[in-house]
This record gives C-alpha cells, sequence and structure tokens, in this order.
C-alpha cells in the first residue's frame, strides 16, 4: 500500500498520537480547538451510538473536548465520560 506524502504524515513523525473516541450514546459531541493565543473552536463532530472518531492532535488542533457518554481510547488508556 502506498503511504501519502502529506503534513499528516510528517506530523506523525514528530510524534502526533492518534486516539479513538467511541459513542455510548446518540449526540456524542466532539470539538477540536485551535492552538494559538487565541482557543477557539474549530471542528465540531456529532456521533451517535456505536459510532467511531479516530482523531490525532495536529499544528491546528490542541485540544478536543468530548460532550456526552462516550469511550475516549488513547496509548495511556481508556476514559469513560461516565465515571
Amino acid at each position: 500500500m502506498e503511504q501519502p506524502n502529506n503534513k499528516t504524515n510528517s506530523a506523525n513523525s514528530n510524534g502526533n498520537e492518534y486516539f479513538v473516541i467511541k459513542a455510548k450514546d446518540n449526540g456524542v459531541h466532539v470539538i477540536g480547538l485551535t492552538r494559538g493565543q487565541d482557543t477557539r473552536f474549530h471542528h465540531t463532530e456529532k456521533l451517535d451510538k456505536g459510532e467511531v472518531m479516530i482523531a490525532q492532535f495536529t499544528e491546528h488542533t490542541s485540544a478536543v473536548k468530548v460532550r456526552g457518554k462516550a469511550l475516549i481510547m488513547t496509548k495511556y488508556g481508556t476514559i469513560d465520560t461516565e465515571e
């Protein structure tokens, strides 16, 4: 399989890790926040029960807010938003 030659691929070589969000209920919101002096919302996704989103921090995304019942899986462990 050919590997794409783009910024995402080079970002991975800088240590940016992927994380997984799995919705446990309908209407889970995943909100990306920007880097820089002013933190702003730059992307929003809505997941329904059972849907999975694979994401990563990038040069533009410094934080992610998850609203609703979901499992968030990282290399550091799994977080259940109901706890």
